[in-house]
């Protein structure tokens, strides 16, 4: 912890601070992350999207996340981290194509070097491990930071791949942000572990724990896990503590497994306020810049909102025309049967207009 939950530097934290500018544009990137959650729940509530899972309370690991990868790194998200695909340049309407119900990930993950958004616990994972390995091999810098929650921790994909980073060195970092529960699943029920930063030790990965909270924190560690992964001192395992301060999505009721009390004990430590906190008393951050960083936040929101209630048309044929690069007889025939299918609607919605034409003109 570098700032405590009150804004004010700790006694470890003040010769370790990352310059003022790299904490503005930490700030401006939470306060747009947390504008575009509300946006996205928003657009959940009004029928836009099919579910949202929304980072609320995270936003600085989400921010830092993509804050401290150079251009030609990678990045590999979770369904929950948006935010971090926004933070890193991803068009926000089309990181929300997923989640709208669209027939693709949404986005082309080469434009800015961010994977397709996972649904799957762990899965993006090993194939982390596998860019990042392929990047050794061709001898580029690149390093690949592949993110995941405490649930994750759980599933076979996270320890596979944490193997095979470790066994060939692959310049990952492994990045787990802990919100102490897996949809309804505490921590204590999932690992008896001292921390999750420990699961790297059997595998011969070094671990450390960060306040998940704490922006500026979160810049210093996972800013010199990728520097070590880059010089070739093999994969790295940082765990976040941070916070779910909503629902896991909007289908979930977090009142029947946790209670007020706790959310509002996180509440207390919400990493915006914190950030906010210290770079006013310090004199770092006005009143005209954190407008100007509020103004932003909303033209993301209003982009936002505005691509995804924009109604597209979906076209049949998308059904068939990317199953494989030269379609076998059977797609030829199924997309046959939707074309006769849809000709069929067509007819009988041409017949019963021309009906109703005829009575119309019958009863003149």
């Amino acid at each position: 912890m570098l700032l405590d939950p009150d804004g004010r530097p700790t006694a470890a934290g003040a010769a370790r601070l990352p310059a003022g500018e790299e904490l503005l544009r930490g700030l401006a990137g939470m306060i747009t992350a947390r504008r575009f959650n509300d946006q996205a729940s928003a657009l959940v509530r009004q029928g836009r999207l099919a579910v949202y899972p929304s980072s609320h309370g995270q936003e600085g690991c989400q921010v830092a996340a993509a804050q401290v990868l150079d251009d030609g790194d990678w990045l590999f998200p979770t369904y929950r981290d948006t935010a971090a695909a926004v933070a890193r340049g991803v068009d926000p309407v089309e990181v929300l194509g997923l989640l709208k119900g669209d027939w693709h990930s949404g986005y082309d993950p080469y434009e800015r070097r961010v994977a397709p958004l996972t649904t799957p616990l762990a899965t993006q994972l090993p194939h982390a491990v596998g860019v990042a390995h392929a990047a050794r091999l061709r001898g580029e810098g690149t390093v690949v930071l592949a993110m995941c929650g405490d649930g994750a921790t759980s599933e076979g994909d996270f320890h596979e791949a944490l193997n095979f980073a470790a066994v060939f060195r692959a310049p990952v970092v492994f990045f787990v942000q802990n919100n102490q529960y897996a949809i309804s699943v505490p921590l204590a029920r999932q690992t008896a572990a001292p921390t999750l930063a420990h699961k790297g030790v059997g595998y011969g990965i070094p671990g450390e724990q960060v306040d998940g909270n704490d922006l500026a924190a979160l810049l210093d560690v996972l800013s010199g896990a990728v520097e070590r992964a880059r010089a070739g001192e093999g994969p790295q395992l940082v765990e976040g503590r941070t916070y779910r301060m909503q629902a896991h999505t909007n289908a979930d009721d977090a009142t029947r497994y946790r209670a007020d009390g706790e959310v509002a004990a996180w509440v207390a430590r919400d990493p915006l306020v914190r950030l906010e906190t210290y770079l006013r008393t310090d004199g770092i951050l006005d009143d005209a810049r954190a407008a100007a960083f509020a103004d932003a936040a909303e033209q993301v929101a209003r982009r936002t909102r505005d691509g995804i209630n924009r109604d597209v048309v979906p076209d049949p044929d998308d059904l068939f025309r990317y199953v494989y690069s030269e379609p076998t007889s059977q797609l030829v025939e199924q997309l046959a049967l939707v074309h006769d299918e849809l000709s069929r609607d067509e007819s009988s919605r041409d017949e019963s207009s021309r009906g109703e034409q005829s009575r119309a003109e019958a009863h003149r």
